[in-house]
């Protein structure tokens, strides 16, 4: 009896914590889901734990590592796939890059980031899903710097990098993506599908819920991807079908119009096996043949396949751009230059800026510059509109005694005094700023009015 009761005590005991731990992870107001209670930690979020562990988020150096990683989320460039930068981390200032894409549901993505440094660097990769706001979705360990990973619906995505303290570095980073299935039909390429998702059916009563893949009658239609075969019937609009479960993603494949099937209700599968020959049956006897591709997804039902099979953008432009001078001042050589969301003359534009405007170059990508100009606003630049600060375009003359400051702001640090009378080199002009030379520090800034 007293065993009895010992247990019986333990046991309280034991759902009253966990009762209690519950009760405190919803005693904010907001429950907290029972997964995310338990989520790892990415490699990001144990490198800032162990920052504020050791009281380094209360430094300065700390503060503005953090504070480059949160504002890397909201001013992010945006980008088309394939692309690939090199670019370069400074160590004595915290940076963090990131950079925006379009991702359709079915395609694979890779991102891979290379580091070049004398010192072993730990750069942090994540990727978030963008809704208005990020949502961590993926990220790498600091060992592997490669992550691949299958959008689920079509929305942006953002991907960060950024170097722990303390370290410099060149990077090249690379965003690919590819087909997430093999194409269904032996031999044959996107470039063979005729009829699309969303086309027109029966006089516009119906959408086409799949894509058209024309062939020669007989051509193999084969599986693209590991599965087991639900289902091999008939219907009035497939003809002859096969249903093949892709329990991995968790959703049906499709093949309709087939002239045979050669596969029976509950067969594995692998990539590659034939399933079937290409036909007219169904409702496509009246058509040339080809094979009916679909996909199904409990609950939301048929969703477009295109961007599962559609073929890799392929790889992105080499980079012919010299790299000689990454983290160095350059300064606007053409009349104006135009600054670009992405290393595209087409793409978005962010500003234009007048001839011997200064920024700083951090990357390049085939013929262009990534580059942040002194107000923080970074973009792509052509790299024919651009050159080195070497030369100076004025002699200033002080007509009294001035402040050469760290940045171009009244409030910023004092660099050096310069006396009444004397004269100071200007390389570029931004705003009412010029960036001279001084004789200690290298460059600073003075206003025009001197």
């Amino acid at each position: 009896m007293t065993n009895y009761l010992h247990r019986r005590k333990n046991h309280y005991f034991t759902f009253s914590l966990c009762t209690a731990f519950l009760l405190f992870l919803t005693s904010c107001g907001k429950t907290t889901p029972f997964r995310e209670v338990f989520k790892k930690a990415t490699p990001y979020e144990q490198y800032q734990k162990a920052l504020e562990d050791t009281k380094l988020d209360q430094t300065a150096i700390g503060r503005d590592w953090l504070l480059a990683g949160q504002r890397a989320l909201h001013d992010s460039l945006l980008i088309s796939i394939p692309f690939q930068e090199t670019g370069y981390f400074g160590a004595e200032k915290p940076t963090a890059y990131s950079f925006r894409f379009n991702a359709r549901r079915g395609e694979r993505i890779t991102i891979q980031v290379g580091v070049q440094s004398l010192q072993k660097v730990k750069v942090f990769v994540d990727v978030f899903e963008w809704e208005g706001a990020p949502k961590s979705l993926i990220s790498a360990d600091t060992n592997v710097t490669s992550v691949t990973f299958e959008a689920e619906r079509d929305q942006m995505h953002l991907v960060r990098i950024q170097p722990e303290l303390l370290r410099s570095g060149r990077y090249t980073l690379s965003i690919t993506n590819s087909p997430s299935l093999g194409f269904p039909v032996q031999g044959k390429t996107d470039k063979h599908i005729g009829s699309f998702w969303g086309a027109d059916r029966d006089g516009g009563a119906r959408r086409h819920e799949g894509v058209d893949i024309f062939a020669a009658r007989g051509t193999p239609a084969i599986a693209s991807t590991k599965g087991v075969i639900r289902g091999v019937n008939t219907n009035n609009l497939g003809g002859k079908v096969v249903w093949l479960w892709d329990q991995e993603r968790n959703q049906t494949l499709y093949y309709a119009h087939l002239d045979s099937q050669l596969v029976q209700t509950g067969q594995l599968v692998n990539p590659g096996d034939t399933l079937g020959l290409v036909g007219t049956t169904g409702n496509a006897r009246f058509t040339a043949p080809h094979l009916h591709f679909g996909i199904y997804r409990w609950p939301s039902g048929a969703i477009d396949p295109y961007p599962f099979i559609k073929a890799s953008s392929g790889m992105p432009a080499d980079i012919k751009v010299p790299l000689d001078n990454l983290g160095m001042w350059y300064r606007v050589s053409a009349k104006k230059a135009s600054v670009y969301h992405t290393p595209d003359k087409k793409s978005l534009l962010l500003q234009s800026i007048e001839r011997h405007t200064p920024f700083i170059v951090v990357g390049g990508s085939a013929l262009w510059y990534h580059i942040i100009l002194p107000s923080g606003v970074n973009g792509y630049i052509a790299a024919k509109d651009i050159e080195k600060v070497r030369i100076p375009v004025d002699q200033l003359k002080v007509q009294q005694n001035t402040s050469i400051t760290d940045q171009p702001d009244s409030r910023a640090a004092v660099m050096q005094t310069i006396a009444k009378g004397e004269s100071v080199f200007a390389l570029a002009k931004f705003g009412s700023y010029w960036l001279v030379e001084t004789t200690r520090h290298g460059l600073g800034w003075v206003q025009t009015a001197l």
